[in-house]
């Protein structure tokens, strides 16, 4: 009894001292490098003036196919190291925005998120770029994005790839709606325990490697900054433009070629801790929600990757890149 005492009295100790080895990040991530060089590009948005920031790679077998590959809302350009450096040697140019509120791109004190400023951005930056075709991947809220970027961009997208997207439901109609100031609050609390909690429980269902590690740390970097608070502020905003513009009424009128890829023990879902238990248990079922969604989105194809959470490129890599490759290729 008095060692399970002392283990109580101490953890918070050891949360405290875990937290404080992460390796403090400024909001811009200055001091963080990316797998690749990355470039700005200026954008004009709601009478202000940003700093996009993006990686483009051109390998020298290009094949003379492009492929945009699009950040979930808890990450940024650089967690697709591994897929870029696979996707140049088939011979792809890779390009991957930071889009603005995240990575490397300013952050916003005051902004009006919508799916569709980030889809013109996107197409801008392509345009900046002289990219008139090319496929799109979206992670997470990328899927969201990229969803959106097809609708909006039809002449653009050669091909959609989905990749674990939330939004495969609408959650406002089941989750109460939570002000902005609500989530800010939330997000003021993250830390790397917190965020290491919420991953392994939603995304890798208990699993924990330095792959994993090597994400969340980088999370939680921010957090330790002076200014975190803008961080945060933009993350709230996210989260109620994630909630209150969804996509999946829409997936009917896709029409370029799609590729859902989908780790079916995937549990993500917006809001699910505001819910009772018997409604929490029905949302971001992911291995139904991926061929509900398949049936819904005309021309596509749906991947499963069993035993595989909420992000596949990191957590089953060879699983994720062979059916891609293939489908870019045909």
């Amino acid at each position: 009894m008095k060692k399970i005492k002392l283990i109580l009295l101490l953890l918070p100790f050891f949360c405290f001292s875990q937290q404080e080895k992460i390796k403090s990040l400024d909001i811009n991530l200055t001091n963080y490098e990316y797998p690749f060089p990355v470039k700005f590009f200026e954008v004009n948005n709601q009478r202000q003036l940003f700093k996009m920031a993006y990686m483009d790679i051109i390998p020298a077998n290009y094949n003379n196919r492009n492929i945009v590959l699009l950040h979930g809302k808890n990450f940024n350009g650089a967690y697709w190291e591994t897929t870029i450096k696979s996707l140049i040697k088939e011979g792809f140019r890779v390009i991957v925005p930071d889009q603005i509120g995240f990575g490397k791109s300013s952050k916003p004190d005051n902004f009006q998120y919508t799916f569709q400023q980030f889809a013109e951005n996107t197409k801008k930056l392509l345009d900046h770029l002289g990219i008139q075709k090319t496929a799109i991947l979206g992670h997470s809220m990328g899927g969201m994005l990229a969803t959106r970027f097809t609708l909006m961009y039809p002449e653009t997208a050669e091909k959609l790839v989905l990749e674990n997207p939330i939004g495969l439901e609408d959650w406002k109609l089941v989750v109460p709606y939570q002000p902005v100031d609500s989530w800010y609050e939330s997000e003021l609390k993250q830390n790397y325990e917190a965020i290491k909690k919420y991953q392994m429980a939603n995304y890798y269902d208990g699993k924990w490697n330095a792959d994993f590690q090597k994400w969340a740390e980088l999370g939680a970097g921010w957090t330790t900054a002076p200014n975190y608070n803008i961080v945060a502020w933009n993350s709230a905003l996210m989260y109620d433009m994630i909630f209150t513009q969804p996509v999946l009424y829409e997936f009917k009128n896709i029409k370029s070629p799609t590729l859902l890829i989908i780790g079916t023990r995937d549990k993500t879902a917006l809001g699910k801790q505001l819910v009772p238990e018997e409604i929490k248990k029905t949302l971001g079922n992911y291995a139904e929600l991926g061929k509900k969604t398949q049936k819904t989105i005309p021309n596509s194809k749906l991947v499963e990757i069993p035993n595989t959470g909420h992000l596949p490129h990191i957590e089953s890599f060879d699983q994720f890149i062979k059916p891609l490759i293939v489908f870019l290729k045909q």
